[in-house]
């Protein structure tokens, strides 16, 4: 039994070590990036919009090294299957090994979202945030976080930030006319 709980955790130690120091940051996407939000913006469709969001993604979720992101793929796999107790421990450990990447928070921020762990998600888009301040996948996600916290006012004001890099996105809806996050309406 002993040799079966050892086990995962030694494979784990040998894919990710457990120093941070040892994590390289992480690529400097910046100037692409810019480039994409710049195109977004100007797109004209929402599938051209879609086809440049998947480009920001790529760049997001380039990990600092390959142990990192081979917990990446990893915790992003096992999200997608709903093991979210696995993913969970994943992007704990790409956050502990790498605790400058934003996409290791942004990850958890959004396993902790579907566990409605609505305070815990905020704390990791707070932190992403911190790291690459126009995440804007972040930033879309802390708008919906804080709309389940029921703080409406900030989620509007998230969402609005989020809307003025990428006006594709879509939780954009949710700004519009009637929708839960579109701006009050003076009393008549």
């Amino acid at each position: 039994m002993k040799q079966i709980l050892v086990a995962p955790f030694l494979a784990l130690s040998l894919v990710c070590p457990v120093n941070a120091d040892t994590c390289p940051p992480a690529p400097d996407h910046s100037v692409r990036y810019d480039e994409l939000v710049g195109q977004i913006q100007q797109a004209e469709t929402e599938m051209a919009a879609r086809e440049i969001s998947n480009k920001m993604w790529e760049l997001w979720a380039d990990a600092p090294d390959e142990a990192a992101q081979s917990v990446l793929d990893r915790g992003m796999s096992r999200r997608s299957a709903w093991d979210l107790l696995g993913a969970l421990q994943d992007f704990d450990r790409l956050i502990e090994y790498c605790p400058e990447y934003a996409e290791g928070y942004n990850q958890r921020a959004f396993v902790n979202f579907l566990r409605q762990d609505f305070e815990s998600a905020l704390t990791d888009l707070d932190r992403a945030l911190e790291l690459s301040p126009n995440h804007i996948a972040a930033m879309s996600g802390r708008a919906l976080t804080l709309m389940g916290l029921q703080r409406m006012e900030e989620a509007r004001v998230a969402l609005a930030e989020a809307l003025a890099l990428n006006p594709w996105l879509p939780e954009r809806h949710l700004a519009a006319d009637g929708g839960p996050l579109a701006m009050p309406g003076e009393d008549l």
